[in-house]
C-alpha cells in the first residue's frame, strides 16, 4: 500500500515532498536561503529544470496510485459479484452452500454472451477461492458458441473442486469446457450431495445460474478460463 508514505526529492534547484497518500508539493532553495550563503542561490535555468523534474514524479506518483485504486475497485466488484452469486445459488439450491464449505475450493464467474446469426463470443470475469487458505485468484473467461439466432444471454458459472489438486490445475494451468458435462445424478451419493450441479472433470463440478436461477442444463460450453494478468 502507498498511504502514509512520503518521499523527499532534493536537487540543486529545491526539494520535492512526494505524500503518495494525499498530494506532491516543491520548494525552491530560496526557502532555504536564510541557511545558505548568497553565492548558492540556484539560477532561473536550474530552478525551471528543478520544477520540471519535480512535475514529472509527482505525475508518476499520481498514476501510479490512481492505478492501483482503479485495479482494487475492479477486485472487489467481483468480490460483490461472487457473494451474491453465490447468495443466488444457496436459495436455490441450499445443499449447495455446504458442498462448497467442504470443497478445497470454489470458483464463481459472471458472463455476458452475445449471439448475432450463426456465431457469438462473450466474456467475463471471475475469482478462485482456496478455502484453506483464503487465496484469491482473479481470473477471465472467454466464450465462443454457435447456432442460430440473436439476442443477449448472461449467466455465472460457479465451479466447486473436490481437491487441491484440481482446483490448482484450474488455477495455474487455465481450463477449457468443450462440452464434456456428465449429469450429477449419474455420479452417485456424490452427485445427490451436489444436487443441481454437473460434473464437467475429475473432482471438479459445476452450477450455472440464469437470470431465472439455476439451470438444468450446462450451456457454458465452449468457455475458456485463465488467470487474469491486470489484477492479480
Amino acid at each position: 500500500m502507498l498511504g502514509g508514505l512520503s518521499l523527499l526529492l532534493v536537487n540543486r534547484g529545491g526539494t520535492a515532498i512526494l505524500d503518495y497518500g494525499a498530494s506532491c508539493s516543491y520548494m525552491t532553495n530560496d526557502h532555504f536561503l536564510p541557511y545558505r550563503k548568497q553565492k548558492q542561490r540556484p539560477t532561473m535555468k536550474t530552478k525551471v529544470r528543478s520544477l520540471l523534474a519535480a512535475a514529472l514524479v509527482c505525475t508518476l506518483v499520481v498514476a501510479a496510485h490512481t492505478t492501483d485504486s482503479e485495479v482494487e475497485k475492479k477486485r472487489q466488484d467481483i468480490r460483490t459479484m461472487a457473494q451474491s452469486t453465490l447468495q443466488r445459488l444457496y436459495e436455490a439450491e441450499p445443499r449447495a452452500k455446504t458442498a462448497i464449505r467442504e470443497a478445497a475450493g470454489y470458483a464463481v464467474f459472471k458472463d455476458m454472451g452475445v449471439k448475432i446469426l450463426v456465431a457469438g463470443s462473450g466474456n467475463g470475469k471471475g475469482v478462485a477461492v482456496n478455502n484453506k487458505t483464503k487465496h484469491e485468484t482473479f481470473m477471465k473467461m472467454l466464450e465462443v458458441q454457435a447456432g442460430l439466432g440473436m439476442g443477449v444471454k448472461k449467466f455465472s458459472v460457479i465451479f466447486v473442486f473436490d481437491n487441491e489438486k484440481a482446483l490448482n490445475n484450474f488455477v495455474n494451468s487455465g481450463w477449457e469446457f468443450g462440452g464434456e458435462a456428465t449429469a450429477a445424478a449419474k455420479s452417485g451419493e456424490k452427485g445427490a450431495a451436489m444436487g443441481g450441479a454437473v460434473s464437467v472433470a475429475d473432482g471438479v463440478w459445476m452450477y450455472q445460474m440464469t437470470d431465472k436461477g439455476l439451470a438444468l442444463e450446462i450451456t457454458a460450453k465452449g468457455t475458456k478460463y485463465y488467470k487474469d494478468g491486470d489484477l492479480n
